[in-house]
Order: C-alpha cells, then structure tokens, then sequence
C-alpha cells in the first residue's frame, strides 16, 4: 500500500497533518545539511578565500510611511539621512495599517535591521573576495503599498521607486565592500510590475542592468549589460584568487511556474531564450576547461511547502507543486556536472542545501551539482536574519566551508550577530561538494525518524535562529526533495510500496 501524501505526509492522524501543515506555513519551505563522520582534523587544512553570500534582503522603504514622500522625491544619495531620522510618532500605526491594506503577513527588513545587516556583513567577511547577492532585494506586497499611499500615482513613478530601492540596496552593499565585486541576481520580488511579473527587452532591466554591472571589469561590462537588458542575466569572471571560474547568474523567474509578462500574460520565449544562453556558456566552459558557478533565485525541484498546505495527492497520481513550471534548468545543470562546481539559490528563506543529478542516478551515484540554498536576511518567516561566510578553494573553485552568522533578534536594534554554526565542524564533511552532499542526503534517507546526530543538526539549523522539531514529521519526504527534482522522482521516493 502507497503513502497517501496528501493526507498521510507525516503520520497517519489527522493531529499530526495538522502539526505539519502548522510547522510550514511558520516556517516556510526548508531544511537541509547533515553530515558522515569523516575526521577532518586528519585531513591537511586547505588554503581558502573568503567569499560573503547573501540573500532575501527584503529591504522595506515603507516601515515609516510618513518618510516615503521624502524618500520617492529625494535622490538615492540622500536615503540614508532620510531613512535614519527619527521616526514618526504613529510610525507603528501607519505601518500596520498599510499591512493590513495589503494583506501582508509577517515584516520585512526595516532601515534598522539592514543597517545592522550591512555592519554585520563588514564586521564578519572582512577580507571576502567577493559577495553574491541570490535575488528579492525589495519587500513583499511592494507594488500594493506604494499604490496605497499614492493612489493617483503613474506607473512611471512606481517604476521609478521601484527602480532607486534596489538602487538603494545595491549601493549599500557597494560602499560596504568598495573594492570587491557584488554580483546580484533577481528574485521574484524584484519588479516593476508586480511579484513574479517581468517583461523581457524592458527598460526596466536595461536601467536596472546598469546598476548591477557598473563596477565590474571594463572588458566584461558591455556583454553583461547586454544580457542583463534582454533577461536579467549575465556571465563575469569570478575574480583572482580563484582559478579559470565563472559566475553565471540567471534570471528564473521567467522559468517560475508563477511568471506572467506585466500584462500578465505566458511568454515561454524568455525563458527558453535563457536556457540556450545558458547551455552556450556551459559548452564553452567545458571547451575551455572552465569551472562554473551558478546563481539564481528559485531553486529547481518540488515545492514540499506547497504541496503540503495545498493537500496534493501525489501518491494518488496528482504532481507535486513545483518551483519552475519544467525540468529542463536542473536537466542542463546535471548535464553539465563536470563544469558546474557550485549552484547558489534561495527563495525559501531557509538554510538548505540540494543535489542535481541527471534522471535514473541515485543519491550516491555517479558526479551531480551540489546546491546551496541562502537563508534570507529578512524574518517574515520567523527565522532570525543571517548571512553566509564561505571559504573557497582558489585553485578548484570548490566551496569548502561556510559559516552562518545569525542576529540576536528580529528588529535589528541592539543586535549582535554571531556564529549560529558551522558547517564542516557540524557535519563532519570536508568539503561542500557533490561527493559530500550526495553522502549526507544518504545519510539523512538512512534516517527517517531522524535519530542520528546530523539529521538532528540539519533540522535544528535549517529555520536559522528558529528550530522547530515538527521538521521531524515530514523528514522522510523533504529528504526526498534533496536529490529528487522530477516529480515522477519525487513520487517513486515519497511512495514507496508497503505491506
């Protein structure tokens, strides 16, 4: 007899649907890490760089609504002042009552907390090589709050604000790093036309492409805005130390499952046109003997969270919900596993980590794509706000290691940050590789009441600052989103027959 997944994910009552359904919509998608018992003191220590990775800033511009005039009329230059100044004396009452307009749930990152973000980010990846900003720069119901408190406005002055907040961000991150590069790539969020709503060949992103690329390499500027302008994404050259790599940062919302063009309607062409850029540059780097690293926001595979609080019967025959309306991001990514060192994604807020590996591969089998999930700066989800310190190898462009820094609270005020774990010292995995990650995603499927102490790390670590052992529930299935991406993969892992 088959696992019903709708009504059976995580146990046979009704209590325990309930606890499960409860323990995602508080903490939004996730989990991942875990790790075998390989001694790394008995391995010769790596030379590494630093690198800083960042994501879902969700920076708010409308946390004191009376300062959004200032803020729409004044240059970027002067939002600072603006945004530092004291508050307004109903600042909490505006704001929750533009909340509340807006149906929105939860906070974003106010100026308080991304200020003590950005100290933080100085503070703890001094000496970083470069940083790497995976998507949603702007807050959530943004297009919502801005036609709330300027109800007679035009879409060229939404466009606009939409347009100096990420420049905000962006030159935030700049000033805080001002001799490194900060590769940027765009979420769902990041829009002149609503969430998960782009056009391509807009000039949105041809002004937006500008500001993205403005400090890179004069040889590579040119290509990367042309890209950019056309759909949001661009190749650059990841910089000295690091050996023969390249960053291919991609623009998955047109590949999202949610995506419309601002006039809300399909354009499958933007997408495709992503993905035979995307396979030119990998065939050339395998030509040339390159090592690649790509960044985007959605991460490819099932969206548990979803199918969980949506009640889909996938054991009955129904598909899970999925990130990206197909398969073929993570079928060229796999393809190319010899080439693709690392993939960074986020999106779901949450500390995970993934594994692409081409159809009919088990977890243990043969070379895939190992993938990092960034967990988010923003608590709308409960999770405390962090930011990830990565250690490189130069020569293989391998991640090594990586730290995650974790606030105090949610607000920012007062706040320290410090190490909320580490992930060699936790799993006891040399090296954050394909290798590694197919052998903890073993591991975590050897483990389906999550007893050992890795599965226990993975789950305690996943919802930064916010652990919750309802994860438990649903172990057997998010471990079967780990390395299974497919939905006829993902169904074989999360129904298997029983007596």
């Amino acid at each position: 007899m088959k696992h019903d997944l709708a009504a059976s994910i995580s146990g046979i009552t009704a209590k325990r649907r309930i606890a499960l359904l409860c323990f995602f919509l508080i903490a939004g998608t996730a989990l991942s890490q875990n790790g075998q018992s390989v001694a790394a003191n008995q391995r010769q220590p790596k030379v590494t760089v630093p690198v800083l990775l960042v994501s879902d800033i969700h920076f708010e511009p409308f946390w004191d609504p009376a300062k959004v005039p200032q803020l729409a009329a004044a240059p970027v230059s002067e939002w600072n002042l603006i945004l530092s100044a004291p508050s307004s004396p109903d600042q909490q009452q505006r704001f929750a009552s533009l909340q509340q307009a807006c149906h929105a749930r939860g906070a974003d990152t106010s100026f308080a907390l991304f200020d003590s973000s950005v100290k933080a980010m100085r503070s703890h990846a001094a000496g970083a090589k470069f940083v790497a900003m995976s998507g949603d720069l702007i807050s959530h119901a943004f297009q919502c709050k801005f036609t709330t408190l300027f109800p007679d406005s035009t879409t060229a002055a939404y466009t606009a604000f939409v347009e100096k907040t990420l420049d905000y961000v962006i030159n935030e991150l700049d000033k805080s790093f001002p001799n490194l590069p900060v590769y940027v790539a765009m979420g769902n969020n990041d829009s002149d036309c609503g969430d998960y709503r782009l056009d391509a060949h807009s000039d949105f992103l041809r002004v937006t492409g500008k500001e993205v690329t403005r400090n890179f390499p004069a040889s590579e500027r040119p290509a990367a805005e042309e890209s950019f302008a056309a759909g949001g994404y661009y190749s650059v050259t990841l910089p000295a130390p690091i050996e023969n790599t390249r960053l291919l940062v991609l623009n998955d919302i047109f590949m999202s499952s949610n995506y419309a063009t601002c006039a809300g309607k399909p354009d499958p062409g933007a997408a495709e046109s992503q993905l035979i850029w995307l396979r030119q540059q990998l065939a050339e780097a395998r030509a040339n003997k390159q090592k690649i690293w790509v960044m985007g926001h959605i991460p490819p595979g099932v969206d548990l969270y979803s199918t969980a609080s949506r009640m889909v019967d996938v054991c009955g025959g129904r598909s899970p919900v999925m990130f990206l309306a197909s398969e073929k991001l993570a079928d060229v990514l796999a393809e190319y596993g010899d080439v693709v060192e690392l993939a960074i994604f986020a999106h779901t807020h949450m500390d995970e980590l993934r594994l692409l590996k081409a159809e009919g591969q088990g977890a243990s089998a043969g070379k895939g794509v190992a993938v990092k999930l960034i967990p988010s700066i923003s608590p709308i989800h409960g999770n405390h706000p962090s930011i990830t310190l990565a250690q490189v190898d130069p020569s293989t462009a391998a991640l090594v290691d990586y730290k995650v820094f974790a606030v105090s609270n949610q607000t920012g005020v007062d706040a320290k940050w410090d190490e909320e774990y580490d992930f060699a010292r936790s799993f006891h995995q040399a090296e954050f590789t394909s290798s590694s990650v197919s052998q903890l995603i073993a591991r975590f499927a050897a483990d389906p009441v999550a007893k050992v102490q890795t599965s226990q790390s993975y789950i305690e670590n996943f919802s930064v600052g916010c652990a919750s052992p309802l994860l438990r529930l649903a172990w057997p299935q998010y471990v079967c989103t780990l390395s299974n991406y497919t939905a006829e993969s993902f169904r074989s892992c999360a129904c298997p027959a029983r007596p």
